[in-house]
């Protein structure tokens, strides 16, 4: 307002005194103009172009002198960004086309479609127009999440990657992914291979994980064995820094898995009765899997299996303890069993059981209570005079 103000002081003081409006040559780095003169009067014009990788604004290349100076103001700006392409995601505004193109230092707002994310991990993200284009130069990036592999070894918990990270995955015994390798990377259309284990057919190189082969060839013929060697401060299953594996019908007889001692897991934790259903053993190697069986009428709460991880187990299951409806107490409560004989009768956690009155005897306790459910080995039981 101040700079329109002094212009139309200027203009009225030059009319007054008859004085004549008249713009210098213009300086525009990085350009040049014409027709060129040592003054310019008042509505005069000028045409100019910008050197190599610069460019005029949107509005034009020409310029007029005004009482407010050269309008609109003549510059060359670095190479300008074109409407960005987002795939998998969208600008924040839709209506962007009056701002295109934009120039360097210019930034856009942008969010990502579902299941992908920006770069920088958070749910609005920005768009830097640069000399070399838009900044990222892949806006969205895939989410891949890991939580189970069948016929495989699966996550404790699960497992959340974006696009071009990779993660080491444990096929079981005969079992590998579409590729030799035992590596999975996020692309931009989900895992590359998939995460399944597919039965194998032949015996390729395997791809060792902290371990090298003592000698390589491929492909590997039936009962032919492949030797190999742990890296420095890494065993085997047993304890050892190298072992054999041989190429059967189903493929290699077993995994080239080293790993640190201090990731081994000692026996599996104890659980009140209740036991693994497997033979124990004294070491287990990372990711190996555990399952539990209760005792007769004790009821299995929790996971089934454990997991080892780091040198830990992961938390067991309990067993639940079953209801013990006894003689004695029936006839102490002057009941019996409704469809039963008055035997020892073990309940697990969560039936219902039925009494009745004794014969000649008669309830003192609500009608409900004659179906009374365990709950954890306690029961509440009808009583009858």
């Amino acid at each position: 307002m101040l700079l329109l103000v002094n212009a139309i002081l200027t203009l009225w003081v030059s009319w007054a005194h008859g004085q004549e409006i008249t713009c210098d040559p213009p300086i525009i780095p990085n350009g040049d103009f014409a027709p060129k003169m040592n003054q310019y009067g008042l509505d005069d014009v000028i045409t100019y172009r910008c050197g190599n990788g610069f460019y005029p604004p949107l509005i034009g290349n020409k310029t007029e002198c005004t009482v407010l100076g050269w309008l609109p103001r003549p510059r060359c700006v670095l190479k300008p960004c074109g409407f960005p392409e987002i795939k998998h995601g969208r600008l924040l505004h839709a209506d962007t086309s009056k701002y295109f193109p934009v120039y360097v230092g210019r930034s856009l707002l942008y969010f990502c479609d579902y299941g992908y994310m920006p770069p920088s991990q958070t749910s609005l993200a920005i768009m830097n127009c640069t000399q070399d284009g838009w900044s990222p130069v892949i806006p969205c990036l895939r989410k891949c999440s890991f939580k189970s592999l069948k016929h495989g070894y699966s996550p404790v918990t699960e497992e959340r990657y974006v696009q071009g990270q990779s993660r080491t995955v444990m096929c079981h015994l005969g079992y590998g992914l579409q590729n030799p390798q035992n590596t999975m990377t996020c692309t931009e259309t989900g895992w590359s291979p998939p995460p399944i284990c597919i039965p194998v057919k032949h015996c390729d190189m395997p791809i060792f994980e902290n371990a090298r082969a003592v000698i390589t060839g491929r492909p590997f013929r039936l009962n032919d064995t492949l030797d190999y060697q742990c890296l420095d401060g890494y065993e085997n299953r047993d304890g050892s820094t190298n072992g054999s594996m041989v190429c059967g019908e189903d493929g290699w007889s077993h995994l080239p898995t080293c790993f640190k001692s201090e990731d081994k897991c000692g026996p599996p934790p104890a659980i009140s009765n209740g036991d693994i259903t497997s033979f124990p053993l004294e070491v287990y190697p990372p990711w190996s899997r555990v399952e539990y069986q209760c005792q007769a009428y004790y009821e299995l709460r929790g996971p089934t299996d454990v997991i080892c991880s780091y040198g830990k187990w992961s938390k067991p299951p309990r067993c639940i303890d079953p209801c013990v409806i006894s003689e004695e107490i029936m006839n102490e409560k002057n009941i019996q069993l409704k469809r039963k004989d008055n035997k020892r009768y073990y309940v697990k956690t969560g039936d219902t059981v039925e009494f009745r009155c004794k014969s000649g005897r008669k309830a003192v306790t609500s009608k409900e209570s004659f179906q009374a459910m365990c709950l954890e080995g306690t029961v509440q039981f009808p009583r009858c005079e």
